[in-house]
């Protein structure tokens, strides 16, 4: 594992932008690794999140070695298009579009070992639907990945958060014709087919596509072969160690671990659904997750409660 020398200045991000298949135009950053390079990371956000969220996690993991790829969703952030009022972009396209520009973009650049995947909330849940990604995955590190089913929330917070994002969410969508998060102060402004997705899909991760659309999502699902290793935090209220696995089980192909970590493994009273990206955690939480990222080892073996071998 490569560390930076304590008298070099830690890497700078370079903005990038690139095309998805549909012209789509997306922005983000590259994080270029000091030294010689142990691999490639793209890192994809949780919805209605910042890029620029990640960035002081992307400069820790470039200090290390590793070339890190932050990028925008469409309609999001520097992504965002001048009028998201009648914007037709689509939660699932996340996945099927924008993670597969990134792979592209991370492709073209003819970068050193192996790639692999960080993905918070929704971000961990798009990664096998890109149609290159079981080919050019070599592994996914997921944080609270899951897709907001209301029955999977916390018990004890679930009517709350049922109103929030179930009921005032598709509300306020409907009037503005997008979702007005960052007045609100909730998260960034949403298209509203992603506002939308959320707050009426079902248990199932195909009630938030297009009908017809579903089985080949599923098997492209199925085929990403790539080791995932889920990280749950034991008071993330939305996603909650049945959410997780909810999500991982249409993983088919894929090895796949699921371990549980508690405030108190890091010395905190509270963690929650964002807080392990906080720069706090980076002699705790980032400094762990460089072993999965570099040698594929998960660091917390002592945690696992759930192991998943692919089905054959």
């Amino acid at each position: 594992m490569q560390v930076r020398d304590s008298n070099e200045a830690p890497p700078e991000g370079t903005p990038v932008r690139f095309f998805c298949d549909d012209g789509v135009l997306l922005r983000g950053t590259l994080w270029a690794s000091t030294g010689d390079s142990a691999g490639q990371v793209i890192l994809n956000p949780a919805t209605g999140v910042l890029a620029r969220y990640y960035h002081r996690y992307a400069r820790f993991l470039a200090a290390h070695g590793l070339d890190v790829l932050t990028y925008d969703y469409r309609g999001i952030g520097g992504s965002r298009p001048a009028d998201l009022r009648g914007c037709e972009y689509r939660w699932v396209d996340w996945g099927l579009l924008d993670f597969e520009a990134a792979l592209a973009f991370m492709r073209a650049r003819g970068g050193a070992g192996p790639l692999s995947v960080v993905g918070h909330s929704f971000g961990g849940v798009i990664p096998g639907l890109a149609r290159n990604a079981a080919t050019q995955v070599d592994r996914l590190l997921t944080v609270g990945a899951q897709y907001a089913w209301w029955g999977d929330y916390a018990r004890d917070r679930r009517a709350a958060l049922f109103g929030k994002w179930h009921v005032l969410m598709p509300l306020l969508t409907t009037v503005f014709g997008y979702f007005p998060g960052k007045r609100l102060g909730w998260l960034e402004d949403l298209p509203a087919g992603v506002a939308h997705a959320w707050s009426f899909g079902g248990p199932r991760f195909e009630s938030r596509v297009r009908r017809g659309e579903g089985a080949e999502l599923r098997a492209r699902i199925a085929a990403f072969p790539a080791p995932i290793l889920a990280v749950v935090v034991s008071d993330d209220e939305l996603a909650t160690p049945r959410a997780i696995r909810r999500t991982l089980d249409y993983y088919e192909s894929a090895p796949r671990t699921t371990v549980l970590l508690r405030p108190s493994d890091f010395g905190r009273p509270a963690i929650g659904h964002f807080n392990l990206f906080h720069d706090s955690h980076a002699a705790g939480f980032w400094q762990d997750t460089l072993c999965w990222l570099t040698s594929g080892v998960c660091p917390w073996p002592d945690r696992a409660i759930d192991a998943l071998a692919p089905q054959v």
